[in-house]
């Protein structure tokens, strides 16, 4: 299901190409890139800082000086690269047979929409905001069944999307309000879990990849993982390189 929600809300709107140029923003362009590990699952990335994630408020700021030199080193976000880092070490305390990595909530991440930057918008990027919302707020095509999109009848009564009539991919990770419906969390202290605020996506995304008992630490259940969120084998490869690129500190590239 999601794998035509990637297709439909951010692909079909403005070209590939376009898309592409996002992901190299912050990136040296005198930098030379070291060759990509393909590991699956994907190699082991820097070890997150230890926090106490059940404190309250914003966790993920806890996290700031540590992600200050990676977020420089891979182009990540800083806010993105915290959310990552946060949901890890949530989901090493909630999922611990999971063996979740940062780096793969940022592969994803990536591949979405290159860390809450790419709306399908060129003219108006989102961004994130101080408090870790997309501005303005992703939100995808209608899926109504055309342009390669599966028919999904409003789930959500328009809270997360705006159309009362179809569904639509939402946020940073791309959420569609049903999924959004079983797997969003709260990860900002606001109690209020919302796909377009970036710590709240990232910890939905490891509650997704987590489902099912499934250890990421190997590389069938990696797989499965990556796949449940979006049946593609070029999505798969597309995400595994940016984890691996990650792991060895440094951008992602197409």
């Amino acid at each position: 299901m999601l794998a035509v929600i990637l297709v439909g809300a951010l692909i079909i709107l403005i070209g590939t190409a376009i898309f592409n140029g996002f992901g190299e923003r912050g990136a040296s362009p005198s930098r030379t890139l070291q060759p990509v590990p393909e590991e699956v699952p994907p190699a082991a990335p820097a070890e997150v800082a230890a926090i106490d994630v059940n404190a309250p408020g914003r966790t993920a700021d806890r996290l700031t000086y540590w992600s200050e030199d990676l977020a420089e080193q891979t182009a990540i976000d800083p806010q993105a690269l915290r959310a990552y880092g946060n949901a890890e070490l949530i989901a090493k305390q909630s999922w611990p047979e999971c063996n979740l990595r940062w780096n793969t909530l940022a592969g994803i991440g990536w591949v979405e929409t290159r860390h809450g930057t790419y709306s399908g918008n060129f003219f108006k990027p989102s961004k994130l905001d101080e408090n870790g919302f997309a501005d303005p707020p992703i939100i995808g095509i209608p899926l109504d069944g055309t342009n390669n999109t599966a028919k999904i009848p409003d789930t959500d009564g328009g809270e997360f999307d705006n159309d009362t009539e179809f569904d639509r991919a939402v946020g940073p990770m791309q959420f569609i309000p049903e999924s959004w419906a079983r797997h969003g969390r709260d990860a900002d202290g606001d109690d209020y879990p919302n796909p377009q605020q970036i710590d709240d996506a990232a910890l939905a995304s490891a509650h997704l990849l987590c489902s099912h008992g499934r250890d990421l630490g190997t590389g069938q259940d990696w797989l499965d993982a990556i796949y449940s969120y979006n049946y593609s084998q070029d999505y798969v490869s597309r995400v595994a390189r940016a984890a691996n690129s990650y792991a060895i500190g440094q951008p992602a590239s197409s």
